[in-house]
């Protein structure tokens, strides 16, 4: 008996899917720029990068590939950054028309592209910091703790390198980070995560990060396991001021990481 032409509709329908998979896998490896590609956007940054300049990539996963082509050009303390905010000129290199979190806003001044790697260049004002609260963590007698040990760590949080304090507090008993007679300027601003992406696997619950300033509570954020680097700010009076930072969980081996910084 002759089989019915939609009898094999399904079959017909199941082979144009694979074509169609298989030419959109070779278009888009070849929408990839090559090692040739990445070391000529880097020859146009290197031409043209000041000491001090911030270096991005966009989107977020090919990070490892700018850095194994401007790596040197990138410190720790840089790839740790709180944010880009005290930078005033910054470098991204970007495929596929994506864009860094860092230059949100601004308008390139330069724009290259080297075989599909984009190279553009901001400047901005940079924010001036009177008070780095990392840093500060090591100054002798300003940091009193009520609780578990803070320690500045370089941390991953959100599949990203931070420079942060990191503190883990026993349930039900918050850990008071406290900064005496710290410099403020207009505006508090940090950043907050849960640290090890292995212990955010296993350990489900949220944090909290409480800041005082002057023993009133000024912002509050209680980052999840998916939240990433969650930002937090507050306005200021400029002056000399007491901060704390109030960390808490209710689970156990729950790593806070925060990054805050006083600006002009």
């Amino acid at each position: 008996m002759p089989r019915k032409p939609l009898a094999a509709a399904p079959a017909l329908l199941l082979v144009l899917v694979s074509l169609w998979e298989v030419c959109a896998a070779r278009r888009d490896a070849s929408a990839v720029p090559d090692d040739a590609a990445w070391d000529a956007a880097a020859k146009v940054v290197r031409a043209g990068y000041r000491p001090g300049d911030l270096i991005v990539f966009a989107p977020d996963w090919v990070d490892p590939v700018g850095r194994l082509h401007l790596g040197d050009l990138i410190p720790v303390d840089m790839a740790g950054r709180m944010d880009g905010a005290r930078y005033g000129r910054i470098w991204e290199l970007s495929i596929r028309g994506a864009h860094a979190a860092d230059v949100a806003g601004l308008a390139p001044v330069f724009a290259g592209d080297e075989d599909g790697v984009t190279v553009r260049r901001f400047e901005r004002t940079p924010a001036v910091v009177v008070t780095d609260f990392a840093s500060q963590l090591a100054a002798p007698g300003m940091v009193k703790s009520d609780g578990a040990h803070p320690t500045l760590e370089l941390a991953e949080v959100g599949f990203a390198p931070r420079r942060c304090v990191q503190v883990t507090p026993v349930p039900g008993h918050p850990t008071r980070i406290a900064f005496a007679q710290v410099q403020l300027g207009t505006e508090l601003v940090g950043a907050v995560g849960l640290a090890d992406v292995f212990t955010r696997r296993d350990i489900r619950a949220p944090g909290q990060l409480a800041v005082e300033i002057g023993g009133k509570v000024v912002a509050t954020v209680r980052p999840g396991v998916d939240d990433g680097w969650v930002r937090f700010a507050a306005t200021t009076t400029p002056g000399l001021a007491d901060v704390a930072f109030v960390a808490s969980a209710d689970a156990p081996q729950r790593l806070i990481c925060f990054a805050a910084e006083a600006r002009r």
